[in-house]
């Protein structure tokens, strides 16, 4: 059946509760029923050679990732895989396990297509989530673990918990992500400045290889973000996620001001500060473009202004397991009609 079908179903649910189902069910499938995955594989698996790319060693199949915090326990993974996703992202992982902020949390923006999220990274911890991890490594595609830190872990120990992360997960996963941008844990954007970032990078270089991505927040001054992430470059990290959820309450119709926003509401303002980060970064370190893609239109748009790969995660909430597939081919079709052979040749385009 189609998600159409289901959707109104899933939607007449507590938002947490409709991820819980989906959850409940790509882990029964895996579980009860492995030749459902490859019913899957097929349905949504779209493959073509000009959206293959290598990057940071690793093999790309295609573009669309999977954002951070929708499998926050990894525990979906074998099933995502099966959608047709070019990457996978696990976490935010922390290092002991937590319940998160009060409910409730997670509000669905209907109308506009977004969700508005105080979660605060509610995971099993690492111990748990490692051991689930190394059950499956190596992973069928590129996996990135995103790490953050505990609620109650003062701003002083808050390297620690990184640096724990690093080293618990550095041969469970293909790369890092260091969020520092999310709106949910009290004071943890103050970790987004020069000093934290090189102290945890060059810590990060001595405890493994495994390539390092900062996650920006869009709501940062854009000369702020360039010289954070230039400094960054500068320190070893790899590459950056642009942009987390937003904070600009502004564009709500609601009077719920707090967590952060995600979806086509922040598509626009995602957009613009990537690509005024990109025009400054775009050449010296890989930027993958987050927030609002829900259209191979969309990610076309980023893919054009600099981003060697995109990541969805509400618009996967609003249409469905058939969204990947729909922005491959999609962009399949866009490669052609523009003139490219290969979507290396459309990466940041728009800059040359």
């Amino acid at each position: 059946m189609d998600y159409d079908f289901f959707k109104p179903l899933l939607f007449k649910l507590e938002p947490e509760n409709a991820h819980r189902l989906v959850e409940f069910s790509l882990r029964a499938l895996n579980a009860f029923y492995p030749g459902g995955l490859s019913l899957l594989a097929h349905k949504y698996i779209f493959s073509d050679e000009a959206l293959k790319q290598n990057l940071l060693g690793l093999e790309f199949a295609n573009p669309v990732g999977l954002a951070g915090g929708f499998d926050k326990n990894a525990t979906m993974l074998r099933g995502l895989a099966a959608l047709g996703f070019g990457f996978l992202e696990c976490g935010t992982l922390t290092p002991r396990a937590q319940e998160g902020n009060e409910k409730p949390r997670l509000f669905r923006l209907t109308s506009q297509e977004s969700l508005q999220n105080a979660m605060g990274f509610n995971n099993d911890g690492g111990e748990k989530i490692a051991s689930r991890l190394a059950k499956i490594h190596p992973f069928v595609l590129p996996l990135g673990a995103n790490i953050g830190k505990n609620k109650d872990t003062s701003h002083e120990a808050a390297l620690e918990d990184y640096l724990g992360l690093l080293r618990t997960f550095k041969h469970l996963c293909d790369y890092f992500v260091i969020n520092i941008s999310s709106p949910n844990t009290q004071n943890l954007r103050a970790l987004q400045n020069d000093g934290f970032l090189s102290d945890l990078l060059e810590e990060a270089r001595k405890i493994s290889s495994v390539p390092v991505l900062i996650k920006i927040a869009p709501d940062m001054p854009v000369p702020e973000a360039i010289k954070l992430c230039q400094n960054a470059i500068e320190k070893g990290a790899s590459g950056f996620i642009i942009a987390n959820t937003s904070t600009d309450y502004s564009l709500l119709d609601t009077p719920r001001t707090f967590g952060g926003l995600s979806g086509r509401l922040i598509a626009k303002k995602s957009g613009i500060f990537f690509e005024n980060l990109a025009r400054e970064l775009f050449g010296k370190t890989l930027l993958i473009a987050s927030g609002g893609i829900d259209s191979a239109q969309e990610a076309w748009g980023r893919i054009k202004s600099g981003a060697h790969l995109v990541q969805i995660y509400t618009g996967l909430v609003f249409r469905g397991p058939g969204l990947v597939r729909r922005i491959n081919e999609g962009l399949a079709v866009l490669l052609k009609k523009e003139g490219f052979l290969h979507l290396s040749e459309a990466v940041g385009v728009n800059l040359r």
